[in-house]
């Protein structure tokens, strides 16, 4: 088995902590280097303690659940001679409150849109198989409650 880490940094600024009006900007710093700047989603938290321009938790399961289906998706499509030259998907969350009242995020769709090599796309039904395969042997779904829905957008072959 392979382990993963992030590490996740925040620091006490300006504000006052103890009434709530600090900020929520931090850092996730991951094992290549990479920091990404982080924060709270201003429709959790309201700027200026949020800050809009940083990617917030729900964002990021979001589009790990987008990029984790790509990438299993490309690998499956590569095994079965199906030539893929993009793949975009504009994928979207729900948050709704759950039985205890508490939001989570719910719901999320995945819109993948992929072209292929001209002439060689594959029939809409193959597709549907790719993605329903690519789903199921997706890491990250598998590890989530989220129902979490795929809708490819069918983009056909580049120019």
């Amino acid at each position: 088995m392979s382990e993963h880490r992030a590490r996740i940094a925040w620091k006490m600024s300006d504000g006052d902590f103890r009434r709530g009006k600090y900020s929520r900007e931090h850092t996730w710093t991951f094992d290549g280097g990479l920091v990404v700047p982080a924060s709270a989603s201003p429709s959790v938290v309201p700027v200026p303690y949020a800050t809009p321009a940083n990617i917030d938790p729900e964002e990021a399961l979001i589009a790990s659940l987008s990029s984790c289906h790509m990438l299993t998706f490309l690998d499956l499509a590569r095994r079965d001679g199906v030539e893929v030259v993009q793949y975009d998907d504009d994928a979207v969350g729900s948050m709704t409150k759950n039985e205890h009242g508490v939001y989570w995020l719910s719901d999320v769709e995945l819109r993948p849109a992929v072209q292929y090599v001209a002439g060689k796309a594959p029939s809409a039904e193959q597709e549907e198989r790719l993605h329903h395969r690519a789903h199921e042997g997706c890491f990250i779904a598998n590890s989530v409650k989220t129902s979490v829905v795929v809708k490819p957008v069918r983009a056909g072959a580049a120019p």
